[in-house]
């Protein structure tokens, strides 16, 4: 390098860039048009999913997913795609099963695991799954990755849970088959969830997602006619599955999250069962309240399956309390939904969680334009805060100098997961 160029870099390093672009940049301070078009363009430009027409959406909670499940397997007539991070044996596992085993003659199964969170998977259900004519696969084998110290693989876990039948017909959300999703939400070992049951052109998407990770774990491609040239439209929904990975700066994850926010006008609000949303996630959730949005988040309170998650979700409190916007705490169980639902049309349902761990996984959410299921969406969230508690920054900002110091801490730590 000539020394002609020694300081203006020098200068360049000590005083930053001039150009308005950082490592935060994103923010979509733009408003996002309207009309139907306009916010599936938006959506395209921002995480490359349109919002297609002609889909019929149904929200499914807590155990009623087991009733969906079961029935869409009975009802499969080419192809059955599971891909799921908790699958343990028990009661639903036996069930869904049973009805693998009962499925029509020459129905296809296929399903994919992740390790970490499907438990004596290997022994107990996927033998029972292979004899029941599935092929069945485990998605980045944890074998080897603490042994030669690979956190990064560790962490990389496969936390979609999708469903889909037949090319034509999905499920996503929260759900995993074990005990916790048994039941109603509203007893301590009954995790709270919700679901979203679509058919029509959005379920290409989740297909999509499918394949992909299927090809990951070693299975082939899939044939054609699971891929149909023509989806029927049953319904007026528009929708897109946006899918996510890991990526070393900006996620889709938060991307979409971040486009959703922006779109709100009059209402935001939130459910995440692990909630730790990164700056300029908190940024635009600020910016919001104090424009006016209603902005309230549901998380998870006392029942939380990881205390120092929980501890490190009030570290958030602080400033965006303060900040107008207005905090519950679910009371009765875990609250393990993943929704966001903006002013009267926009929902979104899937697997991604707001913290850090959810960046390095792959999760995907159902983006649906519809007033029919924002409204059911609204009325179930209205359900949810009458069994919470809601946080209130005059009594937030009085709790004791321990409670703050271990909230810290926990977040520090948290940075480094």
């Amino acid at each position: 390098m000539t020394t002609r160029w020694l300081l203006p870099l020098l200068t360049l390093l000590l005083t930053g860039c001039p150009l308005p672009n950082h490592r935060l940049a994103l923010r979509i301070r733009d408003d996002i048009p309207e009309t139907r078009e306009g916010m599936s363009l938006a959506w395209y430009q921002t995480v490359g999913v349109p919002l297609e027409p002609g889909n019929a959406v149904e929200l499914v909670h807590n155990g009623h997913v087991f009733d969906k499940l079961e029935e869409q397997i009975r009802a499969a007539r080419s192809s059955i795609h599971i891909v799921v991070y908790i699958w343990r044996p028990g009661d639903p596992s036996d069930r869904l099963i049973q009805a693998l085993r009962e499925r029509a003659p020459g129905v296809t199964c296929r399903v994919l695991v992740d390790p970490l969170g499907s438990l004596r998977f290997a022994d107990n259900v996927g033998p029972h799954l292979v004899a029941a004519g599935c092929e069945v696969r485990i998605f980045r084998p944890l074998e080897g990755t603490m042994s030669q110290l690979n956190l990064e693989r560790f962490q990389a876990r496969l936390h979609r849970k999708l469903a889909v039948f037949d090319g034509v017909r999905g499920m996503t959300g929260g759900w995993g088959i074990w005990k916790s999703w048994v039941g109603g939400g509203r007893k301590p070992e009954e995790w709270r969830d919700a679901n979203i049951y679509v058919r029509g052109p959005a379920v290409r998407g989740m297909q999509l997602a499918f394949a992909q990770n299927w090809q990951e774990a070693g299975g082939e491609m899939l044939p054609p006619e699971a891929f149909p040239d023509v989806i029927d439209a049953p319904g007026e929904a528009r929708a897109g599955f946006v899918t996510h990975t890991g990526a070393p700066v900006l996620t889709n994850a938060e991307r979409m999250s971040l486009l959703a926010i922006a779109s709100a006008k009059k209402r935001l609000w939130i459910a995440n069962s692990y909630f730790i949303p990164t700056r300029a996630i908190q940024d635009m959730l600020v910016a919001k309240a104090k424009a006016g949005v209603d902005v309230r988040v549901l998380t998870p309170g006392r029942h939380h399956d990881i205390p120092p998650v929980h501890t490190g979700q009030r570290a958030t409190y602080d400033r965006l309390l303060e900040n107008g916007v207005r905090i519950w705490e679910y009371q009765v169980s875990m609250m393990h939904s993943k929704t966001m639902l903006v002013d009267d049309r926009l929902s979104m349902v899937g697997s991604t969680n707001l913290d850090a761990l959810a960046i390095g996984a792959d999760e995907g959410s159902l983006v649906v334009d519809d007033p029919d299921m924002a409204a059911q969406l609204a009325h179930a969230f209205e359900e949810d805060l009458a069994h919470s508690t809601e946080v209130r920054w005059d009594s937030w900002r009085r709790r004791g100098l321990i409670k703050r110091l271990s909230e810290r801490v926990t977040m520090l730590f948290g940075s480094y997961l």
